[in-house]
């Protein structure tokens, strides 16, 4: 025993406790003998200095939180050093609930500047291109904050986009401005009859260029405001040039557009021009234009809202599903994406009418504004007769428009059919 401990004494083991006869007894290294006299004793150590333990009871979870980093924000000092700060709770909170915005029962009351805030959130982590949930969130925007949310649409040649995302379209509310020039439509889409809905009986200004509507597809557009006076109602500024099927009859329907400034039907199939001309001034105050009129240079409509980034995303995932990768440029389509870049408009020339446009030359029409002018003392008298004249001629052809309305109020069976659908 003493040998091994005269081997082992350059090594710093500490005391060395011997228990002899129930007694405990410390040895003493320097001697090599024992003492039976107990010293004081250090503290007692369960493990040594350098000793640590971790805790690991869920590696999976240990490792999401460790990867992830969005809670806190980095940064660099002027010195080049690396330095991270933590997020606030507003903006922990916000992504958060962004994260799962199509769990949000109502908006309704809640502030429109956090709303906006949580729109571009959820924007930008894509929520609403999801298929169904996408739809649910923006459905609970556009029912609480109506034009914010967009206030103009413009889905100029846009047909990919429109069968893709119908419903989140249909979702939009209070629009100001809707284009829907060169989408191929037709007279039976379901946007059409949409457009009859009182959701967007806002709408002012619509672009209808080059849809191949028909008169039966006017008729069924006019249907509400002719009878019900309701739908397009406040509607100023309208589009239909480019629908070589529309003829003198769906001119007809749209003389229920009483509050209509502008009209656009250059490259119809009208017949009969010059009574076309005469009817649209005297009912409804419509004068023809010699010059193109800067409402239908497709300039005027865009997309504006909160959704504007949205709208992109849904045109860019449409582009991507059809076009081969080669064809894209990706570089600038990345920029438009992330950097949130307007997007400029080209001017869409339909190829296929020029023609027809051409042959029927322009057929805008524009309500002329009354100059508010001083006129000379000698001339007040002769502008007496003529405002005399003026309202015998307006009493006449209020006569000859209650006449037209008690010819209306025989309606065709079809007509029937469509205000039993509203």
């Amino acid at each position: 025993m003493s040998y091994c401990l005269h081997s082992e004494s350059h090594l710093d083991t500490g005391p060395i406790y011997v228990r002899e006869n129930g007694k405990l007894h410390v040895v003493n290294q320097g001697a090599g003998g024992i003492q039976h006299v107990t010293p004081k004793t250090r503290p007692f150590r369960l493990f040594s200095r350098g000793f640590s333990v971790e805790l690991c009871m869920n590696r999976e979870d240990d490792r999401a939180r460790r990867q992830r980093t969005d809670h806190f924000i980095f940064t660099y000092t002027k010195e080049g050093n690396l330095r991270y700060s933590a997020k606030s709770l507003f903006s922990l909170v916000l992504g958060y609930i962004s994260d799962n915005v199509d769990h949000i029962d109502s908006l309704i009351g809640f502030p429109e500047q956090i709303a906006e805030k949580l729109f571009s959130a959820a924007e930008a982590r894509q929520k609403f291109t999801e298929p169904v949930t996408g739809l649910r969130a923006l459905q609970k925007f556009t029912e609480a904050y109506g034009n914010l949310v967009l206030c103009s649409l413009c889905l100029r040649n846009r047909y990919l986009v429109i069968s893709e995302k119908l419903e989140e379209i249909k979702s939009f509310r209070e629009l100001t401005c809707l284009d829907l020039s060169c989408c191929k439509l037709g007279d039976e889409h379901e946007l059409l009859e949409h457009l009859t809905q009182e959701a967007l009986s806002s709408v002012k200004q619509l672009l209808l260029k080059d849809n191949s509507l028909s008169d039966a597809g006017l008729r069924r557009m006019t249907a509400p405001v002719r009878v019900l006076k309701k739908g397009l109602e406040n509607l100023l500024v309208l589009d239909l040039s480019c629908n070589p099927k529309i003829t003198d009859v769906g001119i007809g329907y749209l003389l229920s557009f009483k509050k209509l400034n502008c009209l656009d039907i250059s490259g119809t199939g009208l017949k009969d021009v010059n009574a076309v001309i005469k009817r649209l001034q005297m009912q409804i105050g419509l004068v023809h234009s010699k010059v193109p009129l800067k409402e239908f240079d497709h300039s005027n409509c865009k997309t504006e809202g909160w959704a504007e980034q949205t709208v992109l995303q849904w045109e860019q995932a449409a582009m991507e599903a059809i076009k081969p990768q080669d064809n894209l440029r990706s570089r600038t389509a990345a920029l438009r994406f992330y950097g949130k870049t307007h997007r400029i408009e080209e001017v869409v020339k339909c190829k296929l009418v020029e023609a027809e446009t051409k042959a029927s030359g322009n057929l805008q029409f524009y309500k002329e504004k009354v100059p508010n002018c001083h006129l000379p003392l000698k001339k007040e008298v002769v502008g007496s007769h003529e405002l005399k004249n003026n309202k015998k001629r307006a009493l006449a052809e209020q006569e000859k428009e209650r006449t037209s309305k008690q010819k209306h109020l025989c309606l065709t069976v079809e007509d029937w059919d469509l205000l039993n659908t509203y």
